[in-house]
């Protein structure tokens, strides 16, 4: 199914029927998190593309939700999450932190603008650009992925 366009949704249905099985809802506000509840506790799943987290205060849940998919899909624990889609997840008594550091950091150091000066306000007041002003970028590409990298860090 590799390369079909209907690859990503056909694979999407089998491990959703498949967390059905084992008793999850899929949530009405993502259709990516997917909720178990049991008089234990809740377990709660989210999938992005090939990569998930499994959280909630059933331990045992947990574990029988990642050995029900084991034996469906092939499968890597890669431990208690640290990072994710650009999210920096860190745990103390008090609480969970999420921090966007490295991925802010990992994009200027990308795009090598790390050490550029700062301007507090980077064009003249009331300032009228036209199409004609300065000169074309070399690879307008690099400008698009660096202004979808700085949306998305706004956005999350």
């Amino acid at each position: 199914m590799y390369g079909l366009k209907q690859a990503l949704r056909a694979w999407f249905a089998k491990f959703s029927s498949t967390l059905a099985q084992f008793g999850f809802l899929s949530s009405s506000h993502d259709s990516a998190l997917f909720i178990r509840r049991t008089d234990r506790g809740v377990v709660f799943l989210l999938i992005y593309v090939d990569d998930m987290i499994i959280a909630g205060d059933d331990a045992s849940g947990i574990f029988e939700v990642q050995h029900h998919l084991s034996q469906h899909f092939e499968m890597k624990d890669l431990g208690h999450l640290s990072y994710f889609l650009g999210l920096e997840v860190s745990q103390s008594s008090e609480g969970y932190y999420l921090s966007q550091a490295k991925y802010a950091f990992d994009l200027l150091s990308r795009d090598d603008i790390i050490d550029n000066k700062t301007e507090s306000t980077p064009l003249k007041i009331n300032c009228k650009l036209t199409p004609l002003d300065g000169t074309p970028l070399v690879d307008p590409t690099l400008y698009r992925q660096l202004v979808g990298s700085l949306v998305y860090l706004t956005a999350t």
